[in-house]
């Protein structure tokens, strides 16, 4: 992969393991408007498309609940006090990142609302990565391509030289509509047959896998 200066990254799934404290912020809020609570493999599968689509599709009647908006606000105060309590970045992370941020531009893209974007990359990724977007009303949000195209601005780097890492089909879709090559991780939220069947350039199942590739 030669030319290549940029990488982008999604956070869930690819750089961190939210899962359970996602799954564990939908449950409460569930619980306190006394509904049935969901599976954490529920929404591993739920994941991917903002914490608006993760409300939806977990609460019963999703949007047309009375009560939907309600729920979304409870779920972003509680998810804002509760984001680091068991998530962590996956093994190999750390390091992938300490080896590429002398050599490569990088930054995150991400559908989590973009405060808690912010936060999780300053805490866990600082120095390596200091642009990150999240998902907010002032530009849209993935699969369309301005999140990446408005990263790439901020880098000062250029779409032809940049690749795109995630763990989902929204991720594939996004790189697609930003013109540039994705590279699916099969350690997140979808496995590499989902990620191939959605056109994944191509899945690693390591995260120093992607030097390899890189150093091609």
């Amino acid at each position: 992969m030669r030319n290549i200066n940029t990488i982008l990254f999604d956070l869930d799934g690819t750089l961190l393991d939210t899962l359970e404290d996602l799954a564990d912020s939908v449950n409460f809020v569930l619980k306190e408007f006394g509904y049935p609570s969901v599976s954490l493999e529920n929404v591993r599968n739920y994941v991917g498309n903002g914490v608006a689509r993760l409300m939806e599709l977990s609460l019963p009647d999703g949007k047309g609940n009375p009560q939907f908006e309600e729920c979304l606000a409870k779920f972003k105060e509680r998810y804002a006090g509760h984001m680091q309590d068991k998530t962590k970045p996956y093994q190999g992370i750390p390091e992938l990142l300490q080896q590429l941020w002398r050599k490569y531009h990088m930054a995150v893209v991400s559908n989590k609302f973009d405060s808690a974007v912010k936060g999780l990359v300053k805490d866990y990724f600082h120095p390596y990565i200091t642009v990150a977007l999240g998902e907010s009303e002032k530009i849209k949000k993935k699969p369309a391509p301005d999140m990446v195209f408005k990263a790439l601005e901020e880098l000062n780097a250029d779409a032809r030289n940049a690749i795109y890492v995630g763990d989902s089909e929204v991720d594939v879709q996004t790189a697609k509509n930003a013109g540039l090559i994705c590279v699916g991780v099969a350690w997140g939220f979808r496995n590499a047959e989902v990620l191939t069947r959605a056109g994944a350039h191509m899945v690693i199942n390591k995260p120093n896998e992607l030097l390899t590739l890189l150093n091609r």
